[in-house]
């Protein structure tokens, strides 16, 4: 991988699906991914993705796809030399 952002953006990919895969699920059943992406349109609708737990999964699935474009970046970096 001579690009980095090529690297970046693949890792990021991934890291994506993987949060998916360990955090996209509510009582053993993933849940859509429009839902978890989808904004919320008013304040009913925030409170009750609150409740189910939506806004914590959002977060936990953007974190793991942040973590690996930085592991991404580093790969580039250790293969770059």
């Amino acid at each position: 991988m001579k690009n980095p952002i090529v690297s970046v953006v693949l890792f990021a990919i991934v890291g994506l699906i993987l949060g998916y895969l360990i955090f996209g699920r509510i009582s053993g059943e993933y849940v859509d991914i429009s839902t978890i992406f989808h904004g919320s349109s008013g304040a009913l609708e925030s409170f009750g993705r609150k409740l189910a737990g939506i806004t914590k999964m959002r977060q936990n699935i953007l974190i793991s796809g942040g973590v690996g474009a930085v592991v991404g970046y580093i790969v580039y970096l250790i293969r770059k030399k």
